[in-house]
């Protein structure tokens, strides 16, 4: 029993060796450094015998194209890295103008990879060139760090605070200038308010015309009338006294007495 057991941690101790071995061998990968190195030296040759026509024009290939073109080149980078190299490059030629020679390469490793950094002399300052690796040493990236005198930072920094600064204020009185002219809101608010109840009014309607009075009839031609309708009454009350007809006798005129009872 007591063999079985021993037995069984032996087992066990070899298995934790082993796994602490595999671990250990992962975290300290082996890199062919003078491979790596080959691959950043054919880079630096490469863009900085270019010109800038050269450059765009790997910029402008299609995705396929530009991956068959690394692999025939028997650089393992991507397309796309690729391409983020050369827009670092450009940049730092606009930054440092042209390479003029590079140093000794450092090697160091990351969790995820190697770096290879090396010092620059470029026409106008010098600076740094950095590479970075994957574990299976594919190329990611190209890094050109310009290096200034503490003047030139002290000199940047303050232009850039003053810069800074400065779009701050210039915002705030933009700012302050809007606020104030809040105060002619409410005015030309009332205004249009005034302008549309004018313009949706609807006109009062005219009052009717007073009908016209008829004329009056003239005094003599009523006179006239009554006397006619007053006479033919009479004449028919005679005729009905005398037993005869209207036709027999004329009223010619009607006066009426003073008095007004018929004597």
């Amino acid at each position: 029993m007591k063999k079985k057991i021993s037995i069984l941690g032996l087992v066990f101790l070899l298995i934790f060796s082993f796994t602490g071995c595999g671990s250990k061998a992962k975290d300290t990968a082996d890199y062919d450094q003078a491979t790596m190195q080959n691959y950043a030296d054919t880079i630096v040759q490469s863009f900085n015998n270019m010109t800038d026509d050269d450059l765009n024009r790997f910029e402008d290939m299609s995705d396929l194209e530009l991956n068959l073109t690394l692999m025939q080149s028997g650089l393992p980078i991507e397309g796309d890295d690729f391409v983020t190299m050369i827009e670092a490059w450009k940049a730092g030629q606009k930054e440092c103008g042209a390479l003029v020679e590079v140093g000794e390469y450092e090697f160091t490793t990351t969790n995820s990879g190697a770096v290879l950094t090396t010092k620059a002399q470029f026409e106008d300052r010098d600076g740094e060139l950095s590479f970075t690796f994957d574990d299976k040493m594919n190329m990611e990236s190209l890094t050109v760090n310009a290096d200034y005198a503490t003047s030139e930072i002290l000199k940047k920094a303050g232009l850039n605070t003053i810069l800074g600064m400065g779009t701050v204020f210039v915002v705030l009185i933009f700012i302050s200038f809007i606020i104030s002219l809040f105060k002619f809101i409410p005015a030309i608010e009332k205004k249009f308010s005034k302008k549309a109840k004018t313009n949706n009014a609807a006109p009062a309607p005219a009052a009717p015309a007073a009908p016209k009075a008829a004329p009056a009839a003239p005094a003599v031609t009523q006179a006239a009338d009554n006397d006619g309708e007053l006479a033919a009454v009479i004449a028919a009350a005679i005729a009905a006294a005398e037993g005869t007809s209207t036709d027999g006798f004329i009223v010619r005129s009607i006066k009426r007495r003073k008095s007004n009872r018929w004597s």
